[in-house]
């Protein structure tokens, strides 16, 4: 009934400590689904009958005891309370049930716990710099750009903000046609079709701005998450020639997606934003250069703004065990793999390998660095498309005279 406050967290942390000292043993016991959902249901615990639910039939549920206090919880745990010497409550936030704003909203609290004090210590200190380098602190106080509430994820860039903005493209404009890229401009959303076409219909819906009443409406618009299809319609304009490629289209592309509000954060992950975006179309004997090339030009980039030494090189590979989220052939996912591996190799780049996090047509290099906090953002990606190209019937005429 009284909502929690940030002066709440220090009387929290008080009462932790109590707990704490009387070194209350932790253990664990069991019960099947419908035990553990009559026992939540008898503590009125909605929440966590709702995550049962969610699990198998045969499943079987974990609890942990200490003193009179009983959780669900998969474990493992600390054998008693009286090792936490040196936590912190740091925060406290709204957060939608399970990350969807259809759900009520609750409020989590924020924390963290080290083995010494020194430890802990020496997090905070660091946590409260990252603070003054945060880019959202930054932004205001320099006059760069706001949110409003009426539009959360939709940034306003200021007079500032856009000098920046206009310098950075003017920049990309310089590398890119150095680099070979001709510079195009696409819509900014298109039909259904064009998204069934490209699979992301199916694949993506849920991260899209759609337009219309799919029940109702002749004509069904989405809001572009990205240029991919748009780019490969300036491609199919034309009849091309095996001595036209590779061709190279270059765009500065204002894509938006639908975030969920709790996963949004600053400038870094938003509903509007504007990105470079080139989209290369080779040939098969031309991909492991014009691929090597695209890294060269990311790598140089990053040297440029002084972070090439702050980076993580991931392959994002499919998932063969989740085969639905993805279009194409098995053996053309684990070709493409190989392919990106190896030019890895080649370019004696270190990397760790994800599975499930390669795009749902084709594998790809993320680029990553670390922010203030020490969290990890993605700056660059580099993608191998083999399958989209096939849904559009994009192709050159080889030297022979065939498709």
């Amino acid at each position: 009934e009284t909502p929690l406050t940030a002066e709440d967290l220090v009387k929290i942390e008080a009462e932790m400590k109590k707990i704490v000292k009387e070194a209350l043993p932790i253990t664990r016991f069991t019960k099947s689904r419908e035990e553990a959902i009559a026992y939540f249901k008898e503590k009125e615990e909605p929440y966590k009958v709702e995550l049962i639910e969610d699990l198998p039939e045969d499943a079987e549920i974990s609890f942990y005891q200490q003193g009179e206090f009983v959780d669900l919880c998969a474990g493992p745990h600390l054998m008693s309370t009286k090792p936490i010497k040196a936590f912190k409550l740091t925060s406290l936030a709204g957060a939608y049930w399970r990350g969807s704003e259809k759900n009520k909203m609750l409020t989590r609290i924020y924390g963290t716990s080290f083995t010494k004090k020194a430890d802990l210590e020496e997090y905070l200190n660091r946590m409260e710099e990252a603070k003054k380098r945060d880019h959202r602190k930054l932004g205001k106080e320099l006059g760069l750009f706001m949110m409003r509430e009426e539009g959360p994820g939709f940034p306003f860039f200021l007079p500032k903000g856009m000098v920046l903005k206009n310098t950075l493209l003017d920049y990309w404009r310089e590398i890119h046609k150095k680099a070979g890229y001709v510079e195009i401009s696409t819509p900014i959303m298109l039909s259904r079709h064009l998204w069934e076409t490209s699979g992301h219909w199916d694949h993506y819906k849920d991260g899209m701005f759609v337009l219309g009443d799919e029940e109702t409406d002749k004509e069904v618009f989405a809001l572009r998450p990205m240029t991919c299809p748009f780019q490969y319609y300036v491609y199919k304009a034309e009849q091309h020639s095996y001595r036209d490629l590779p061709l190279r289209y270059g765009e500065t592309s204002t894509l938006f997606r639908n975030e969920d509000s709790g996963e949004m954060h600053g400038l870094t992950r938003v509903r509007q934003f504007t990105i470079s975006e080139g989209h290369l179309i080779v040939r098969p004997d031309q991909m492991v250069k014009e691929f090597k090339d695209c890294i060269a030009l990311a790598q140089y980039c990053l040297q440029v703004l002084g972070v090439e030494e702050d980076v993580t090189y991931h392959l994002s590979k499919w998932d063969p065990n989740n085969r639905e989220k993805y279009i194409g052939d098995a053996e053309v996912w684990n070709q493409t793999e190989a392919h990106i591996r190896q030019m890895l190799e080649e370019l004696n780049i270190p990397f760790t390998e994800d599975v499930g996090e390669a795009a749902f047509y084709g594998p790809k290099i993320d680029i990553q660095a670390k922010n203030v906090y020490g969290k990890e953002d993605t700056m660059i990606t580099i993608q191998l498309d083999c399958a989209i190209a096939e849904n559009f019937d994009m192709y050159y005429i080889d030297q022979n005279g065939d498709k």
